[in-house]
């Protein structure tokens, strides 16, 4: 649905940004599932500056060519994706829409990206898979203690078809989510942190991408919130970026359709950022994008 209604009957505002779905959200769920979803680990002061760390940066426009034609199409890992705005791994998604992960495995798959499903889904593998059995999958995995555990649980999601394994080497132990601990949540297992990286994702992009030089492809996840955030991640360096929380918002707002207006509301504010600067494909995207005098 275009529109949908507040509680007194009448149309609401469509939604037309992401933190248009962000406030709509926190409207939705219930406190501790929200405080789940948004809150960080400590003060959140690394989740804060994620966000305002892009909005530091600027970019040049370029005038006077043809982008009468834009393509946003890109590859990951040899796979083509229909943009570089992919779905970084999350947990529990049923805390914001009862289909939890089948939702968010339909959009992604309708939109044409990858989804990297969490050690952590609330719906099972098997489930997730028969949802969009046509998606480009990847799996990220907190390493157990247990070898043998690690081991049937690669054979598992290898046997389901994922293509790929996000190993999760930032997180020895569990941080410190005062909201949850507040709210006394309790999902029944023990849970680990995807988001424990150094501060400011987008400061360090440069950095990470010099080190590897070229050997390995680099992403990018945490702090995107604008079709901007993407054009400058990439222009860094970062082949492809992730999104979290906001994919967690359209969920919550309006299951597997908000979903797919989240990851199209950026690839279209992404496209226009292209040809704004003059690019008309990926490849055309680069440092000469950046001012970096303002930086």
């Amino acid at each position: 649905r275009d529109k949908m209604e507040n509680e007194s009957g009448g149309p609401e505002m469509p939604l037309v940004c992401l933190t248009d779905f962000q406030a709509q959200a926190r409207e939705r769920l219930s406190k501790s599932s929200w405080d789940f979803i948004e809150g960080g680990a400590g003060e959140g002061i690394t989740r804060d500056d994620n966000i305002a760390a892009f909005k530091k940066i600027r970019l040049r426009p370029r005038y006077l060519r043809d982008v009468s034609e834009v393509d946003t199409r890109t590859t990951i890992q040899g796979e083509e994706i229909s943009a570089p705005i992919c779905v970084s791994p999350s947990g529990f998604h049923c805390l914001a829409w009862p289909d939890g992960e089948m939702s968010t495995s339909r959009a992604a798959q309708a939109a044409g990206v990858c989804y990297v499903t969490s050690t952590f889904a609330s719906c099972s593998f098997e489930d997730i898979v028969a949802a969009a059995p046509g998606g480009l999958r990847w799996f990220q995995l907190y390493v157990q203690p247990d070898q043998q555990l690690n081991k049937q649980l690669v054979q598992r999601v290898e046997s389901l078809g994922f293509k790929a394994l996000v190993i999760t080497v930032d997180a020895p132990i569990v941080g410190n989510r005062r909201h949850d601990i507040r709210n006394q949540l309790d999902l029944k297992m023990n849970l680990m942190l995807k988001d424990l990286r150094s501060p400011k994702e987008i400061d360090a992009l440069t950095e990470v991408v010099a080190a590897v030089n070229g050997k390995i492809e680099v992403y990018l996840d945490g702090g995107v919130r604008t079709g901007n955030d993407v054009l400058k991640a990439l222009a860094l360096g970062a082949k492809c970026i992730f999104l979290g929380r906001p994919i967690l918002w359209g969920l919550a707002c309006k299951g597997e359709h908000g979903v797919r207006e989240i990851l199209n509301i950026l690839k279209n504010e992404f496209c226009i950022s292209m040809t704004l600067t003059g690019c008309r494909s990926i490849a055309e995207i680069n440092r000469n994008l950046i001012q970096f005098s303002n930086l």
